[in-house]
Order: C-alpha cells, then structure tokens, then sequence
C-alpha cells in the first residue's frame, strides 16, 4: 500500500490517505487518483510508512526521511516530512530530519527498562528527569 500526505497551507500536512499499489503505480498515479476521488486539486506528496529518520526499516530505500503524520511539515529543500518541534531548546538534525534535545538522554538499564521507568525531557532546567515506575 503506498500512502500520501495531503498539504494544506505552509506544507501543513492535514491528512494521510492509503492507496493501493495497483493504482499508485507512480506518484503521480497516486496523485492523481485522490483528487479525481475528493474532486479536488489539493497537493499530495507520498510518505513511507517504513522510514523514520533517513533509514527504511525493512532496509528498503528510505523516502523523505519520515512518515508523514497530521501536523508534520513537508520541507520541499530537503525533500523531507519533519514532525512540530517538541521544545523550544531541541535542534533539527540535518541528517535524519528529527528533532534532538540538546544533551544526549542518558540510558536506561535493564532493570530499569522492566520497571517501565524512563527519562523525561525538563524544557525549564534543559535536562531530563528520571521517572521512576517501580
């Protein structure tokens, strides 16, 4: 199944249709197909669903570094879907096309991890928490 990203204004993506295969033969076939069903002229752009970060997950060739989702912007320069900014402190990274914090999230051990316990980003003090769920 290929997938789309309706863009509204600013590159806003508003939505994500599925078509299938047999008719999204191209992108512009996909394209093409959901305006003729919405009777519509909007801008779509294909996402895949398998690639997050520049990297496909079934080692496929990634397409525009991340699944679309509702909210996401696509960046016709880097030919890339790019999720809202978590925090007024993260950084694009260049490469991936994801947002990072500016200090590296400390991890978590096993024990931890089976505690369900997990680190959570301070915007105020520019660190991150630990949540213990133990």
């Amino acid at each position: 199944m290929a997938h789309f990203a309706k863009l509204g204004v600013g590159n806003i993506v508003e939505t994500v249709e599925v078509v299938s295969n047999d008719i999204a033969t191209t992108e512009q076939a996909g394209m093409d197909f959901l305006n003729n069903l919405y009777g519509s002229r909007d801008v779509w752009k294909q996402t895949s669903y398998n690639t997050v970060g520049g990297q496909h997950k079934l080692c496929g060739t990634p397409f525009r570094k991340n699944f679309a989702g509702i909210g996401y912007q696509y960046d016709q320069t880097r030919d890339a879907f790019i999720s809202p900014k978590p925090f007024n402190s993260w950084l694009l990274n260049e490469d991936t096309c994801l947002w990072e914090a500016p200090i590296p999230k400390p991890t978590l051990t096993e024990e931890q991890l089976q505690n369900a316990s997990r680190y959570v980003w301070n915007e105020e003090n520019q660190t991150w928490d630990f949540v213990d769920n133990s």
